[in-house]
């Protein structure tokens, strides 16, 4: 055999060369669930199991003190952009409320992560939910959908809610479709959680045959758990009869577990509970529909699994930063539960083609075999034609052991769990970090990894900068001086600095009077339980006094909520 020539030799080293991602630049893998409570995965003291979810934690670094920003679209927000959510634009929901930090869609003064890494040579993807955008009709504008905002693929649904059998607004790319007419993805059985693992799968094998020398940023965003409880039913049986017993077992096994694992101090409170399982008069109805949620979360789990199990079996574990946090705490919500039988009865009902899309609507829906969608203590929560809501109960439960729950500015509504797994860079095995952060920092950290450029102009659009701090520091466990944390939604605000928190659930008024503000040394107190208010008025007119510039500075005011 004849020897390569010099300059051949050189060539085949360069393409070999090519075809391996570069080993300066992670990957970066961002997963988010949707309204679950900061005790609801195992490795932050719940009962559900979470193998996938615990892995990554016990190889990597758990945050007990991060927090979000109490729902949903703001939190998303906040999260892709590194802003608080009323510089996004999106300071409440998705409606147009007038001003400018309510006008629920993200502006041109922002970007998200994947506009960018995209400018750093990074290939982006996303798979879930959006929410975002109040553009969400069939034939609207589409300029703030993932595709027109950095994402070079994009499977999901671009509203907040809906049938995990049949979701409203799911869309491949810029497209929408239905579970039946997906050229691309047509399982035995179609369901939402999986659909959004098996997607961000295909982008990863995709990825790998096409592009493997760019590094590749993934943003996973489950709607799990949010309502309706729809589960499989495989999922549903293995918790059969766990919850018979109500909220308070299961609460107090929780708080013991969280205060072994470290997440908690030892003399950490339990909050009241919210409702007392004895008096509820559906006990049967309200044990299913937990255990249904927790089929919803062991379900999600199991797809991070195979996300991860991917990464490794294309030899990029070792150098990809995953990361997995909550848009909120758990949801009180339970309107829907209260729906009058007689309403489905004004309804004529037939089955619809497979290009039938399901309506941008609330109930009452149909399945898409032409059955009535309905909720309540009649029926068996799970399934297609139902759409139940898990209820307060098991919201104060999830959110063990602190108080309020999503929507809310107090620890229920804004601690999120914050795993953070990156072979290559975070060495520590399990450990747990107390330094605080919120949102914003997860952009600030993506920056600092990555080493890609925050402009101050795009597309000829002056940028806001970026909030956070990188959370880069904790990786090693160094102190951390963070700066005040500052809340606000739909007239529930907060601010934290140190060990010291104020938090007012009263409608907005501005400037607040101090009255409204309580007071709690969160360091001593997580729970909330001791109002220090007035007993410390010159701690809480600082707070108070650094929340109101914040809020004129992040366009919380003019504050105009609704129109």
């Amino acid at each position: 055999m004849k020897s390569l020539s010099p300059l051949l030799f050189f060539a085949l080293a360069i393409a070999v060369l090519g075809s391996c991602q570069k080993t300066s630049d992670p990957n970066i893998i961002l997963i988010m669930s949707d309204d679950m409570g900061f005790s609801d995965i195992g490795c932050y003291g719940s009962e559900i199991p979470t193998p996938n979810l615990d892995n990554l934690a016990y190889n990597g670094i758990r945050f007990t003190q991060f927090y979000n920003t109490a729902r949903c679209c703001p939190t998303r927000a906040s999260l892709i952009t590194g802003l608080h959510p009323h510089q996004t634009g999106v300071g409440a929901m998705t409606s147009d409320n007038g001003v400018d930090g309510y006008r629920g869609d993200l502006n041109e003064q922002c970007l998200t992560i994947a506009q960018v890494l995209g400018e750093a040579g990074y290939r982006n993807y996303m798979s879930g939910k959006w929410h975002v955008t109040k553009e969400v009709s069939f034939d609207g504008d589409k300029h703030n959908w993932p595709m027109q905002r950095g994402f070079d693929n994009y499977y999901g649904t671009i509203t907040g809610a809906g049938s995990y059998f049949d979701p409203t607004t799911l869309c491949r790319e810029n497209t929408f479709i239905t579970p039946d007419n997906d050229p691309d993805y047509q399982p035995e059985t179609f369901y939402y959680t999986n659909a959004i693992t098996d997607n961000a799968v295909m982008f990863l094998k995709d990825h790998q045959e096409n592009y493997a020398d760019q590094p590749l940023f993934m943003y996973v965003a489950y709607t799990a758990a949010h309502w309706p409880m729809h589960a499989l039913p495989e999922d549903i049986a293995k918790f059969d009869g766990l919850y018979d017993s109500g909220y308070n077992p299961m609460r107090e096994k929780r708080l013991k577990k969280m205060i072994d694992l470290g997440i908690l101090k030892d003399d950490s409170e339990m909050s009241p509970p919210t409702w007392n399982w004895d008096e509820r008069p559906e006990q049967q109805w309200e044990a299913d529909m937990m255990e249904v949620y927790a089929a919803m979360i062991y379900c999600m789990d199991r797809g991070i699994g195979k996300i991860v199990g991917e990464l490794e079996s294309q030899g990029r574990l070792d150098n990809t930063l995953i990361m997995f946090l909550q848009d909120n705490g758990a949801c009180a919500e339970n309107w829907l539960n209260n729906i009058d039988p007689a309403v489905y009865d004004e309804i004529e009902y037939q089955a619809w083609s497979p290009d039938q899309l399901q309506p941008n609507i609330w109930p009452p829906m149909q399945t898409r075999d032409g059955r009535p969608v309905i909720s309540g203590p009649s029926i068996q929560p799970g399934s297609t034609d139902t759409y139940p809501l898990y209820d307060v109960g098991w919201a104060n439960s999830s959110n063990t052991p602190f108080r309020f729950y999503k929507h809310y500015i107090h620890e229920g509504g804004i601690s999120t769990p914050l795993i953070m797994h990156w072979p290559k860079k975070i060495k520590a095995n399990g450990e747990l970090r107390q330094q605080t952060g919120q949102l914003p920092d997860i952009m600030a950290t993506i920056v600092d990894v990555s080493g890609a450029d925050y402009p101050e102009l795009y597309n000829n659009h002056e940028i806001t900068p970026m909030e956070g701090v990188s959370l880069v520091p904790a990786f090693t466990d160094q102190v951390m001086d963070h700066p005040t944390l500052f809340w606000e939604h739909i007239g529930k605000q907060g601010a934290r600095n140190g060990e010291w928190k104020i938090v007012a659930r009263a409608g907005r008024v501005f400037p607040i009077p101090i009255e409204k503000w309580e007071l709690y040394n969160i360091e001593k107190d997580r729970s909330e339980l001791h109002n220090l208010a007035t007993d410390m008025p010159e701690k809480v007119n600082d707070l108070a006094d650094q929340w109101e510039k914040w809020a004129v500075r992040a366009k919380v005011v003019p504050y105009k909520p609704e129109k």
